[in-house]
């Protein structure tokens, strides 16, 4: 088990890239402080990762819809199974900065996701460790609001990266053990996962520095009809939002040891592919207002790995949750998102390797891809 400071240093070193972009220099954060109780588990054999998808605490553009008291019961039925993981980490669907940071576009049917950065402890106390920025509502207030959220996640001591020509990836060190986690979107100033050729450079200049290399990406076509996964390239307002199957087995083959997505805002099916779980999406997590959480696009899953030290799967649990609007994800006694994800794989993938039981519990289906 992990225990949370308020504040954690973070160490920054930096490392060029093999073959970098633009001559970028790409740097890596390592947490040298979060040993606590987590030392006990340097002599396991197992290693748990916590996933799940999107995450905002409302938006106070154009008006104000946040989550009460500074969101401090949105995370009441998740946290202790994020702080009992070695690594949890989310999707930061919005940003914070302060109110005078105009929106990227003040056209008010567009949606834009801002909330103040009193509310960025909520992170903390939920036990997250690190939050991607690879999505289309990093730049919703411009380059203040992307500057404004990093330095507000650097505050409170949760590693970020995805956005292009800055952090490419970061190394948290839990148990002993390495993790690196790099993060890909399909937005201009995210690191696209569109070209397969980003992906690989992040990858290679990772893989060598870390034990076990996570990998989540912000991608596919949105809304309650885009439950399946489908074959080849996908579109969404005439955009590319990347061939994911082609794109996650890309990953695995350049090292990745976990592979979780998010962006359709709606839950996917998952697969076990070369022994590495991949997870095509975890829909919303905590999305109390101003994101359609009725019906499938208020299933909340909070996916738990458990992987050897090599990054093999070993098993894994859906813990199945549906958000309330504005008290966020709360269990879901009849498990019906792991349901619905296990019918999705059952659906969209030939041979997923994977049996998912009513309950959310994920085992292997035979040896082998």
């Amino acid at each position: 088990m992990k225990i949370r400071f308020h504040k954690i240093a973070i160490i920054m070193c930096y490392a060029v890239l093999a073959t970098a972009c633009n001559g970028n220099i790409s740097a890596q954060q390592t947490d040298e402080t979060k040993s606590s109780n987590s030392s006990q588990n340097v002599n396991s054999d197992m290693l748990t990762i916590a996933m799940s998808g999107d995450t905002m605490f409302g938006t106070d553009w154009p008006a104000s819809k946040l989550a009460a008291d500074d969101g401090k019961h949105l995370f009441e039925h998740i946290a202790d199974i994020n702080r009992s993981a070695d690594l949890a980490v989310g999707n930061l669907e919005g940003v914070f900065c302060d109110e005078s940071v105009p929106p990227n576009n003040s056209d008010t049917r567009f949606y834009s996701f801002r909330f103040p950065a009193r509310y960025a402890p909520r992170l903390v106390e939920a036990g997250y460790d690190f939050m991607c920025m690879a999505n289309n509502h990093a730049y919703d207030f411009k380059e203040e609001g992307m500057r404004q959220t990093k330095a507000t996640l650097d505050q409170y001591g949760i590693a970020h990266t995805g956005i292009k020509g800055e952090t490419e990836y970061v190394i948290l060190e839990r148990s002993g053990v390495k993790f690196g986690i790099c993060a890909f979107g399909h937005n201009w100033y995210t690191i696209q996962h569109i070209y397969l050729e980003n992906v690989q450079r992040v990858l290679k200049a990772l893989r060598p520095q870390c034990d076990i290399l996570v990998v989540t990406f912000h991608g596919g076509a949105e809304g309650r009809d885009c439950r399946h996964l489908p074959e080849g390239e996908e579109f969404f307002l005439d955009a590319s939002r990347g061939s994911l199957r082609k794109m996650a087995h890309f990953c695995v083959d350049n090292g990745a040891d976990v592979v979780f997505g998010h962006g359709p805002h709606v839950v996917r099916c998952m697969e076990l592919y070369k022994d590495r779980l991949i997870a095509y999406s975890l829909g919303n997590f905590c999305t109390p207002y101003s994101v359609s959480i009725s019906d499938i696009t208020g299933y909340a899953p909070l996916l738990v790995e458990r992987v050897d030290r090599s990054g093999r799967f070993i098993d894994a649990k859906i813990h199945s949750f549906i958000q309330q609007p504005g008290i966020g994800p709360r269990r879901d006694p009849s498990c019906k998102v792991a349901k619905e994800i296990r019918a999705l794989t059952e659906s969209d993938i030939t041979d997923s390797h994977l049996i998912i039981d009513d309950q959310g519990n994920v085992s292997r289906k035979n040896v082998g891809n």
